[in-house]
């Protein structure tokens, strides 16, 4: 069937049509332009961690603006390629216009799925944690998987890292693993990952070759802002002071700079080991407690406590995607029922249609709930 190009890049135009009004150029360029002036400072650099929040604040808005103005010539460079290749009645030309088509298409479907993201915490940072459940030493191992699928998704998209606790299995794999992906809307994409996972698989660790079903509850949060406001006196934390251990066990720091600390009123634990130093570890830690707590004090605000953060107990009866390795290999999301039968690419990063699709399923629960 032919590629109708006139309706396909009407439909572009559309969408784009859209993206701007909700990005809004004319405001994002006058971001760069007093970013600029504030990097452009003699003394900018006399406090390294503001020179650092306003030139990675400069590239990211520059970033934007690229892709959105971006787009827009790629519609044009396309509107001309199709052009040609009707004049010259060239089927190659025609050919090459209909794969730049797809490209473009996905790409324009990833800034839309962008405007999407209004959300109150939707813009900001994420603090992700995975813990094994249920599944033994297989459930250890697949907490591990998934830290990797997530570190090879940022990585794709160039998206800064940060390991902040690491708590490892004695067999294999890990107990639990808290990182910070510190970009703009990182909440907001990764939000939609929060809940349990499933792997069904022939166990690695079974000598008998059997197969296995494990899970994994993935916890995400909005990362605290020096905006929000979160007092927690003293007397409500409790500090626990360890040494930082690695794999099996082992000891990889020579002094107690390991903290955790918990919050009395709450039972709520975070802990911190992967800074150099204990004052390192303790402001980490009090930051991602000041979030949990944020979000906790949001959601009983709205009586949405389960919808934003939620119990997840990471077994049977709780799984939000299941990912199947045998008899048969797929990933299905059980929200959305978006699948695919590559398992391998899902575990190297390639998530993005399964956020994709999540987003839009809970914008359209939002509406369904609003109208109910």
């Amino acid at each position: 069937m032919a590629v109708d190009f006139d309706q396909e890049i009407q439909d572009l135009r559309t969408t784009m049509s859209s993206v701007r009004e909700v990005t809004d150029l004319a405001a994002l360029e006058a971001q760069i332009h007093d970013l600029e002036q504030q990097s452009a400072a003699p003394d900018l650099w006399d406090d390294q961690e503001k020179a650092q929040q306003v030139t990675s604040a400069l590239s990211r808005a520059k970033a934007e603006f690229t892709r959105v103005t971006d787009m827009d010539q790629r519609i044009e460079d396309l509107e001309v390629l199709v052009e040609m290749g009707r004049e010259e009645n060239d089927a190659d030309t025609l050919a090459e216009a209909e794969a730049e088509l797809g490209k473009i298409t996905k790409a324009v479907g990833e800034l839309e799925v962008r405007t999407l993201l209004s959300g109150e915490y939707d813009e900001r940072a994420a603090v992700v944690t995975i813990r094994a459940g249920a599944g033994g030493v297989d459930a250890a191992d697949f907490a591990e998987m998934l830290l990797r699928m997530y570190l090879r998704w940022a990585e794709r998209h160039h998206y800064p890292v940060k390991v902040m606790d690491t708590s490892y299995a004695e067999e294999a794999g890990l107990k639990s693993v808290t990182f910070e992906v510190n970009v703009p809307y990182a909440y907001g994409n990764l939000s939609v990952e929060g809940g349990t996972h499933r792997l069904v698989r022939i166990s690695p660790f079974d000598n008998q070759g059997r197969r296995q079903t494990s899970f994994a509850a993935v916890e995400v949060i909005p990362l605290i802002e020096s905006t929000d406001h979160v007092d927690i006196p003293e007397n409500e934390i409790k500090v626990d002071v360890f040494r930082s251990s690695g794999p099996g066990g082992q000891s990889v720091n020579t002094t107690d700079s390991a903290v955790r600390m918990t919050h009395i009123p709450t039972g709520i634990v975070v802990s911190m080991q992967n800074e150099k130093s204990q004052i390192q570890n303790r402001a980490a830690a009090l930051r991602v407690l000041q979030s949990r707590l944020l979000l906790q004090k949001k959601a009983e605000e709205a009586a949405a406590k389960k919808e934003l953060a939620g119990d997840i107990k990471a077994s049977w009866g709780d799984q939000m995607r299941s990912y199947v390795l045998n008899p048969y290999q797929m990933v299905k999301d059980l929200r959305t029922n978006h699948e695919t039968g590559n398992p391998t690419a899902v575990f190297d990063g390639d998530i993005d249609e399964f956020i994709e699709a999540g987003i839009r399923w809970r914008i359209e629960q939002a509406k369904e709930n609003a109208n109910a």
